[in-house]
C-alpha cells in the first residue's frame, strides 16, 4: 500500500514545529543571559561562553529565517520532516549546554564551559554539517546560489569546532568565537544584501 501524498501546505505544519523547538532554544538563551543581570555577584561572565551565546542567538535567528526556503519544496517525506526536527533539536541541545539547569558543582561559567567543551564543540560541528544537508534539501540550485564560499565556510567552522574539542587552549577558543561571530554577522548581512 502506497503512502498518501503529502500536501504542499505541509510546510506550515513543519514551520510550527520548528518554531516551537527554536523558540524554546531562544528562550533558554535569553533567560540564561538574564541570570547575569539578576545575580551579578553570583554569575560571573566568561567571555568565551558569552561569545558562543551571542553566536547561537544569531545562528538560531538566521536558521529560522532561512527555513522559509522550504516553502518551495514540492515533495515532502517523513525523512525530511525527521531531519528538520533533529536539526532544530541540536540548537536546543546547544542552548541547554550553554545554560544548564544547575551549576552547583562548578565554580562558574568558565569552569562549567571548559568541563563540557568537547560536548559543546562536538554538537557545534554537527550543526555546520547539518546545515549543508538542510541547504541541499532546498534544491541543488538553491545550494549553488551561495557559491563556493558556503561549503568552504561550513567545512572551516566544523573543522575549527573539532579542533576546539581536543585543544583546550583558551586563546584558540577566544579567537575562534570572535572571528566566528564577526564572520557570521557579515555573512548574514551579505545574504540580506545589507552590505551589497
Amino acid at each position: 500500500m502506497e503512502a498518501a501524498p503529502i500536501p504542499h501546505d505541509a510546510f506550515i505544519h513543519i514551520r510550527i514545529i520548528l518554531g516551537i523547538v527554536l523558540g524554546l532554544s531562544l528562550t533558554r538563551l535569553v533567560s540564561g543571559l538574564t541570570r547575569f543581570v539578576q545575580h551579578p555577584q553570583r554569575e560571573q561572565i566568561y567571555p568565551i561562553h558569552l561569545g558562543w551565546v551571542l553566536f547561537l542567538l544569531l545562528a538560531i535567528t538566521h536558521f529560522w529565517w532561512f527555513e522559509f526556503g522550504l516553502a518551495s519544496l514540492s515533495h515532502w517525506t517523513f525523512e525530511i520532516y525527521l531531519f528538520l526536527i533533529f536539526y532544530a533539536a541540536i540548537f536546543a541541545v546547544l542552548a541547554a549546554l550553554l545554560f544548564p539547569d544547575r551549576m552547583d558543582e562548578y565554580k562558574g561559567f568558565e569552569d562549567y564551559f571548559q568541563s563540557r567543551r568537547q560536548w559543546f564543540y562536538g554538537f557545534l560541528a554537527l550543526i555546520f554539517v547539518l546545515d549543508l544537508i538542510d541547504t541541499w534539501i532546498k534544491g541543488a540550485d538553491y545550494f549553488r546560489s551561495f557559491g563556493i564560499e558556503y561549503p568552504l565556510r561550513q567545512a572551516a567552522f566544523a573543522l575549527c569546532s573539532i579542533i576546539a574539542m581536543f585543544v583546550p587552549s583558551r586563546r584558540y577558543q577566544a579567537a575562534f568565537v570572535t572571528v566566528g561571530l564577526i564572520y557570521q554577522l557579515f555573512w548574514i548581512l551579505r545574504q540580506f544584501e545589507v552590505l551589497a
